[in-house]
């Protein structure tokens, strides 16, 4: 509308200075007549001549003056419309400013050549305070001018590329989004909203989600095992936890100040870290190992972020770190006892590559050391040896044990032949990840058997043509008997040399058992210690693996070295008279627990008889019987009892399992033969807990009986002699119970064991129980600690110790020097009658190795009280 006033009033003007123009012609015209008139009158002195000229010019003044009306009369009209116009203007004008004073926003409009038009008050109060007075005919540069001169803007950014809106934040703080629009006629018009109400709003919601994020973010770090340090791009510390000042030793009050983060650590013991050090630019994180002066080991790691700035993680890697020690040493014994054993021994990964290799059996095939690890067995033995190896190689692969002989060449290219075993190692899942590979050359002892087996080829020859000649050659029979017997006699030599070499192989295991189960002993102790503290338990089940993998490994080497022992004649039994009662209790409650986590049941039925036996060697026949009861019972149940007979006890285990076929019967008790069971997968056995039920039995002298029918169970039972009136006097016996809230809180023990791993891991399980405790290497530091300490009330005495000493003659010289001699808890792994006697004859306590913690723990508790 205002558009359509503006050019209404445009053409009035336009008609109204036309009229102007025409009425200064007329008048021009009538001043040239009059002055014509008057030089006329002067001139001409003719009357009639004058008065004709006179009507002539009063026609035309008349003409004239009649024109000149008529143009006033349509300029009165103009006028008058003008006049309308004007007032029609002025209202759609007013009408305007009222429309823009009414807007909430601040208006301004500005013409085509930018200057302003019309505007608003609140345009005018955008000004307000800087003396600056907006009127009509400011040119826009003008405005940006002085709003630069006056610092009226504080802040400006645009909000949306689209529409092309500018957001502007003021000096006195209040917020303007401008947006801007032309006009038809080449003008423009902006409009300054006030966004301050809804800014504000916007900052106090990011202010509160910031405070909610940061507090999330502190209270996530501080609850962080790790120490945690957040420097900004200054240099300086912003964020930091409590487990980052118990590592550093600094103080919470120096952090606060904020300082540059080089001049705190320069303040303490820990290293300083950046992703700058050491000229290491990088945006992958860092880290470093750092031993304190304590003796903890922290793993620093530091990270850049992008923004600027970086991030550090302290973390106390103490336990970690003498855990990895303990392994190393682990690992340097175990080598060192399969490097000195006369034989082939190697692991193959299911990969079909070498991941170990003993000393001997890289000299057997000429490598250098550690040279076959990495190898596949194709690249040791060649292609066409492969193939010859291939299928015992998937039959051990799929879980089988496998035994063969094999013809090769040694590193001189020499025929030898050798004896291969491959035993599967099965991972939970019952699935061979590999294969242990045990090599003996037996060379000597199948060219043995072949001149055996060719001298009673040729003997029988000779016999048979001697016999024809018999009633001739009497001499010469004779002669020839003469050398049958020589030749029976050096095979008989022969053979007697091969069974000595077995049987020092033997010995030899069975003397190195100690130094054997030490480092494993050890590290079960680490494991067990990890396991009661409270800070690891996020890696609870990385330690559970390696808690299960050393039991495994502590199983299958316990059994290796028993039947070793076995063989070797090491173990003899301790044959006391002792009620069944008090070895079949303490069985039956530990197979409870057992049987359950398998879904079985097992029944107990006890007697009140008295037997004459072995104790500890009855006990691992009887676990033998129930391991392979619930190992190959899928459901059902399982029962231990006693059957009395006239002199004997039978004690027997029946099962409602898969049974035994009849033609298997006979060979369940030789080395190496198992039965596929239910838990392949939990399964880590060797075939070797019959084969050492009937060693020990044969130790005992009793009988061993089993009975089976497939699909329906099996039972074992061994019989035990009864013991004679007299032969037992009843004594109670202390029953051993855990109690959390025992006698441990605080408890003095010493420790006296030649290995240091022990006595760490000894020291930290039981300090982990609340003990107080001290350790020596020898019976002479442990006298030392008298000089310093009270005594203890409970020493430990490992009984293999250096220099030809032992646990037992320092304990009796320990308790000789007290006035009060303490209890003395014996470890071993001397498992002879005639230790163990004396050890009961001191009135101490025997515990055999493997130490297992909670049996430790029952026993140290016991003996406390």
């Amino acid at each position: 509308m205002t558009e359509r006033l503006g050019e209404n009033t445009e053409q009035l003007l336009q008609h109204i200075a036309k009229l102007e123009r025409d009425n200064e012609k007329l008048q021009k015209i009538n001043r040239v007549l009059i002055e014509r008139v008057e030089v006329s009158a002067t001139t001409r002195t003719d009357p009639y001549a004058a008065f004709e000229h006179s009507v002539v010019l009063a026609e035309q003044v008349r003409e004239r003056t009649a024109a000149l009306n008529v143009a006033l009369g349509d300029l009165k009209t103009s006028n008058q419309a003008l006049s309308q116009a004007k007032h029609q203007s002025e209202l759609s004008h007013q009408r305007l400013i009222d429309a823009i004073e009414s807007i909430s926003d601040a208006f301004v409009l500005f013409d085509n050549e930018r200057r302003i038009v019309l505007f608003n008050s609140k345009f005018e109060s955008v000004w307000e305070g800087t003396g600056v007075v907006i009127s009509e005919g400011l040119a826009i540069q003008d405005i940006r001018r002085l709003a630069e001169q006056h610092d009226l803007i504080e802040e400006e950014y645009r909000a949306d590329e689209a529409d092309n809106a500018v957001v502007f934040r003021l000096k006195n703080g209040r917020w303007y989004q401008v947006s801007e629009r032309p006009t038809l006629d080449g003008g423009l018009v902006i409009l300054y909203t006030d966004i301050t109400e809804l800014k504000q709003n916007e900052t106090a919601r990011r202010e509160r989600a910031l405070a909610d994020k940061s507090k999330l973010l502190q209270n996530t770090v501080d609850n962080l095992s790790q120490g945690v340090v957040l420097i900004n791009a200054d240099g300086r510390l912003e964020v930091w936890n409590q487990r980052f000042l118990a590592l550093s030793g600094l103080d919470e009050k120096e952090l606060i100040k904020q300082p540059l983060f080089a001049d705190l650590i320069a303040r303490c013991e820990l290293i300083l870290l950046t992703p700058f050090s050491n000229q290491h630019n990088t945006e992958q994180t860092i880290e470093l190992e750092q031993s304190l002066d304590s003796g903890q080991v922290i793993e620093i790691r530091t990270h850049p972020i992008a923004e600027g700035g970086f991030v550090n993680t302290y973390t106390d890697i103490t336990e970690r770190h003498q855990y990895a020690e303990t392994l190393r040493e682990s690992e340097q014994w175990i080598r060192l006892i399969t490097d000195h054993v006369p034989a082939l021994i190697a692991y193959v990964g299911e990969d079909l590559k070498f991941q170990f290799t003993n000393k001997v059996y890289e000299q057997w095939y000429d490598w250098p050391r550690e040279a076959l690890i990495g190898k596949t067995i194709t690249m040791v033995h060649g292609g066409r040896q492969f193939i010859r190896l291939k299928p015992y190689i998937d039959r051990a692969l799929s879980g089988e044990s496998v035994t063969f002989e094999i013809e090769e060449q040694d590193a001189q290219g020499q025929p030898r032949y050798m004896l291969k075993a491959y035993v599967p190692n099965l991972d939970v899942d019952g699935r061979a990840v590999g294969f242990f590979v045990l090599i003996r050359d037996i060379t000597e002892r199948r060219k043995t058997a072949q001149a055996l087996q060719q001298s009673y080829q040729n003997l029988e020859q000779r016999v048979d043509e001697r016999t024809f000649e018999l009633t001739k050659l009497n001499d010469q029979l004779w002669q020839e008997i003469t050398e049958r017997k020589q030749v029976e006699a050096r095979l008989m030599e022969a053979s007697k040399n091969a069974e000595q070499a077995n049987l020092s192989k033997t010995k030899f295991l069975a003397a190195v058992s100690h130094d054997l189960l030490q480092p494993l002993n050890a590290a079960r102790l680490f494991t067990s210690a990890l396991l009661e503290q409270p800070s690891v338990q996020g890696e609870r089940h990385l330690i559970d693996s390696v808690s299960n993998s050393l039991e495994d490994v502590e199983s299958l080497l316990s059994t290796l070295v028993d039947i070793s022992k076995l063989d070797a004649g090491v173990i003899e039994a301790d044959i006391t008279a002792f009620p069944v009662s008090s070895l079949l209790d303490n069985i039956a409650n530990e197979y409870q627990q057992i049987a359950g986590s398998e879904q079985l049941q097992l029944g107990y039925v006890t007697s009140s008889a008295v037997i004459c036996s072995d104790s500890q060697l009855l006990a691992r026949i009887l676990r033998n019987f129930l391991s392979n009861a619930i190992r190959y019972t899928d459901s059902g149940r399982v029962l231990l009892g006693c059957r009395r007979k006239r002199n004997s006890l039978v004690i027997g285990v029946w099962d409602t399992g898969r049974g035994i076929p009849e033609e298997k019967l006979s060979d369940i008790f030789l080395e190496f033969k198992r039965l596929k069971g239910k838990r392949a997968e939990n399964d880590k056995g060797l075939g070797l807990g019959l084969a050492i039920v009937d060693k020990i039995s044969r130790i005992l002298e009793h009988g061993i009986s089993v009975a089976s029918i497939e699909g329906r169970g099996s039972m074992f039972a061994v019989e035990v002699p009864l013991a004679q009136k007299g032969e037992y006097r009843a004594v109670s016996q202390p029953v051993m119970q855990l109690d959390n809230h025992g006698q441990l809180q605080d408890a003095s023990i010493w420790l006296i064991d030649n290995d240091r791993a022990i006595c760490r891991g000894m020291k930290t399980l039981m300090e982990g129980w609340g003990c107080r405790v001290l350790t020596a290497q020898d019976k002479t530091s442990l006298m030392e600690l008298l000089e310093t300490e009270a005594p203890p009330g409970l020493l430990i005495a490992d009984y293999h110790l250096d220099d030809d000493e032992n646990g037992l003659d320092a304990a009796i010289a320990f308790n000789q020097t007290l006035a009060e001699p303490i209890p003395v808890l014996m470890i071993t792994a001397n498992y002879s009658s005639e230790l163990k006697q004396i050890i009961r004859q001191q009135g101490y306590q025997l515990m055999n190795k493997p130490v297992r913690p909670m049996k430790l723990k029952m026993m140290l508790d016991h003996l406390l009280k």
